[in-house]
C-alpha cells in the first residue's frame, strides 16, 4: 500500500485483524519519506510484516520508473534502519525450497541446512553426512524469495490501475477513478500485478470490450483452484476486500468510485499447501 495514504489504508484492512502500533506508523512516515529521496523513488510501498519467532521483518518496496519491473525490496526491525534485500533469482528459490523449514527465526544470519540427495539414496546418520553434501541457506535469502514469491502469486490490482503504454512501460493511471460497486462485485475485474502468464484467450466479443492498454495482465478469476480468493464487502459494504486463501495473510482493499486501492501481507511466510483440500 502506498506510503502516502498508510494509516488510512491501514484502518481498511484492519477487519483482518492486521494493524501496527501507532509507534511503528509514525516511524514509518518519517523513515518512508528518508528512503524515498534517499533512493530517489517515485512512489515507496509498505509491503507487509513476516513474522518470525525472535523478531518481526517490516517489509517496504520502491519503484524508480516502471512501476511492476525493478522493484527495490528492504527489511527492517524497528521502521528505522532499513536494509536492502537482493533479488531472487531461479537457484535461490530453489535452495529455499529444499532447504528452509518451519517458522522464520527473525535473525537474517540464521542459517538453514539440510542434506543433499546422494546417488545411492540411502539413509545415513546425520552426524556421518560431510559437510560438500549439506546445503545451506540464510534466512535473509529465504526472505527475499518469500516475498518474490507472494508478490509473482497474490499481488494484486483493480483494473484500469495501471496502464503500459507503447513502449511497454507501466505507470499509474492518473485518469482512473475506481471500479463501480457492480464492477467490484466480480473476481474478472481485478488482476495479478507480475507478468502476465499464458493470458487466456478470448472471445470475438470479450476481445472487443479489451482495451489493451489495461487489460495486459492475469484476472484472479482465471485462479485454479476455483475459490482460492475470497472477496467480500465491509466497513458498511464501502469497501472491496479480497484475502487470499494460498498465502494467508494477504489482504487486498479497493474502495469503489475511487482510485484507493493497495494490498498488504501480514503472515508467517507459509503457503497454505492444502488449500486443493480443503474446498
Amino acid at each position: 500500500m502506498d506510503s502516502n495514504s498508510l494509516c488510512c489504508s491501514l484502518d481498511l484492512v484492519a477487519g483482518s485483524g492486521y494493524t501496527l502500533s501507532v509507534e511503528h506508523r509514525a516511524a514509518l512516515q518519517t523513515s518512508f519519506a528518508i528512503l524515498k529521496k534517499n533512493y530517489k523513488f517515485n512512489r515507496v510501498l509498505f509491503w507487509g510484516k513476516l513474522l518470525g519467532l525472535n523478531g518481526d521483518y517490516f517489509i517496504a518496496q520502491g519503484n524508480e520508473g516502471d512501476e511492476m519491473k525493478n522493484k527495490k525490496t528492504f527489511y527492517s526491525f524497528n521502521c528505522v534502519e532499513w536494509h536492502l534485500l537482493g533479488p531472487a533469482t531461479d537457484a535461490m528459490i530453489e535452495a529455499v525450497s529444499k532447504a528452509a523449514r518451519g517458522r522464520f527465526m527473525g535473525d537474517p544470519s540464521h542459517v538453514y541446512e539440510c542434506r543433499r540427495q546422494g546417488e545411492g539414496g540411502g539413509a545415513t546418520k546425520e552426524e556421518d553426512v560431510p559437510v560438500s553434501n549439506t546445503m545451506q541457506v540464510t534466512e535473509e535469502i529465504r526472505l527475499a524469495v518469500t516475498v518474490h514469491q507472494i508478490d509473482e502469486e497474490v499481488s494484486v490490482v483493480p483494473r484500469g490501475a495501471f496502464i503500459k503504454n507503447p513502449q511497454g512501460l507501466v505507470q499509474t493511471n492518473r485518469s482512473f477513478e475506481g471500479l463501480s460497486h457492480t464492477e467490484a462485485q466480480k473476481l474478472d475485474n481485478f488482476f495479478h500485478f507480475t507478468e502476465p502468464k499464458n493470458l487466456k484467450k478470448k472471445s470475438v466479443h470479450e476481445m472487443a470490450d479489451l482495451d489493451p492498454s489495461i487489460d495486459f495482465l492475469n484476472p484472479l478469476s482465471d485462479d485454479i483452484p476455483k475459490g482460492c480468493w475470497s472477496l467480500q464487502f465491509e466497513c458498511g459494504s464501502n469497501v472491496c476486500v479480497i484475502r487470499s486463501l494460498w498465502w494467508l495473510g494477504l489482504t487486498f482493499f479497493h474502495v469503489p468510485v475511487t482510485p484507493r486501492h493497495g494490498y498488504i501481507y501480514m503472515g508467517d511466510g507459509s503457503k497454505n499447501v492444502d488449500l486443493p483440500f480443503m474446498l
